[in-house]
């Protein structure tokens, strides 16, 4: 009898990946993926996308993914969903969508989220959902009269696919309406973003749980068979840190995509009171620490473009510039920010001299500009508690060279690319495939499922003292230079 295989899909903001995963054999067997951008002519701060744009992905990622291994759909005894995480989807009550989804990078509601703020007595990221739901409820008022289900993109991902409703304690974490200590929705946030809320939300599951199977409509957009099971899925970063190892304490990941996020695995909830760490559930019943930034390869991608440069020549370019970049400091806001919580922020160069705007001296820069806004975040999660002497590196940028030399040099720990980018993807499969297996009656733990999976993508990166011994007052100088600013 043929073992069973695992599908993965992560459904993002740029695209969406399918990892198909034999697990037994600890192999990926096929990938393929489909690619999108925002919605275009929105006013300053929105950012959006339609829910069909990424039905549509799933249906053209899997018809390629088994073009060449038909045989295969036959197999698949599972598949899990990773979804972008804070975005906001609603539906009426024949479970159509009502608007397109605002997404985590939409800045738009920054003032409905400092309200929040204020009267919750704790910080709510303009990124949140909670904050959309109090923007759609005032900006829309019509639309909202009609809003039978208020769905996270991976929840309503799960529903297009299953015809039902979930929402896991992990991609929860990210709405502002949840208490991550004690997996239940918050009462007293779920008042304060609309009254009506919690008639909306679907019912929350636990890591572990296998509550779907595909629909007709399901098989039809993944090519698998009517009944195929679903997992509860996650938040991508929940997912990621699945398909990275962080599944146990001690192994601190970076997903280094359009934003990035460090995590690692805790057995316990950390709490931040500044609120700049967020206190998420993970996606195998612990807990995951969290840091955000909104701007990462965006900056190095603005810089790349407007000099035309492949990915290599770029890094070529900012490797060949001595650490500090002659001067040149790049306050990275392109997109306001998370952390710091700037969401009415921009983009500075600060310290331009003849010469500055030259490619190499620009390109090294932008990645160090990103690099010290990582810093000023990890020291605050090391002040929490966090313990780490190695980052695995995950997501789009990881297999840069010059990414994991500023990375090792400005946070000043050993930087490991993994040999699977699409962390994301792979954690879905993977927990998919541990929820079937418990199911089943088998006692797996999640960790032993992932280890087989976390080949490293050559040698680690290692900082180098010097480097690091000159960017440090560098660093510093970020900070001073983003209160000048900012302040």
């Amino acid at each position: 009898m043929n073992r069973p295989l695992f599908l993965g899909l992560d459904v993002g903001t740029q695209g969406t990946k399918a990892l198909l995963v034999d697990v037994e054999a600890q192999r990926v067997l096929a990938r393929a993926s489909s690619i999108y951008g925002l919605m275009e002519g929105l006013p300053p701060g929105a950012a959006e996308q339609h829910p069909a744009t990424w039905l549509d992905a799933i249906h053209t990622a899997c018809t390629a993914l088994f073009r060449e291994r038909p045989g295969d759909r036959a197999r698949v005894g599972g598949l899990g969903v990773s979804g972008q995480q804070h975005g906001l989807v609603v539906l009426d009550a024949e479970g159509a969508v009502l608007r397109a989804a605002k997404l985590w990078c939409d800045t738009s509601t920054a003032r409905e989220a400092e309200v929040l703020s204020q009267r919750l007595g704790r910080r709510i990221p303009a990124g949140y959902t909670a904050s959309k739901v109090v923007w759609l409820a005032h900006a829309e008022p019509r639309v909202f009269e009609r809003v039978a289900r208020v769905f996270l993109p991976h929840d309503y991902v799960n529903y297009a696919l299953t015809g039902s409703a979930w929402m896991e304690c992990g991609d929860a974490s990210g709405t502002g309406f949840f208490d991550p200590l004690t997996r239940r929705f918050d009462p007293r946030a779920l008042a304060a973003v609309d009254a009506r809320l919690p008639e909306l939300l679907p019912p929350l599951v636990a890591a572990d749980a296998l509550p779907g199977a595909l629909s007709a409509v399901g098989a039809e957009l993944t090519g698998l068979p009517v009944g195929t099971l679903v997992s509860a899925g996650s938040g991508d970063n929940m997912c990621s840190a699945i398909g990275a190892g962080a599944t146990r304490p001690g192994v601190l990941v970076c997903s280094l995509g359009t934003s990035a996020t460090i995590f690692h695995h805790s057995a316990r909830p950390v709490h931040d009171p500044e609120g700049l760490i967020a206190p998420f559930c993970d996606a195998t019943g612990g807990w995951l620490p969290l840091l955000c930034v909104m701007n990462a390869t965006g900056v190095s991608e603005e810089v790349r473009r407007a000099f035309a440069l492949d990915h290599e020549r770029f890094d070529e370019l900012a490797l060949s510039v001595a650490p500090g970049a002659g001067g040149l400091t790049f306050l990275p806001y392109l997109a306001g920010e998370r952390v710091p919580d700037l969401p009415r922020a921009c983009g500075v160069l600060h310290g331009l001299r003849p010469g500055s705007l030259a490619p190499a001296q620009l390109a090294r820069a932008a990645l160090e500009g990103v690099a010290f806004n990582l810093a000023w975040g990890l020291e605050r999660m090391r002040a929490l508690g966090t313990r780490a002497e190695e980052l695995h590196l995950v997501g789009g940028a990881s297999r840069s060279r010059a990414w994991a030399r500023v990375l090792a040099d400005v946070l000043d720990l050993r930087v490991q690319p993994l040999a699977e980018p699409e962390s994301a993807a792979l954690g879905a499969a993977l927990q998919a495939a541990w929820a079937v297996r418990r199911a089943a009656g088998e006692d797996v733990a999640l960790g032993e499922i992932v280890r087989g999976f976390l080949e490293p993508a050559g040698s680690p990166v290692e900082p180098d003292a010097a480097a690091h011994a000159a960017l440090a007052p560098l660093a510093a100088r970020f900070r001073e230079l983003v209160a000048q600013h900012f302040g």
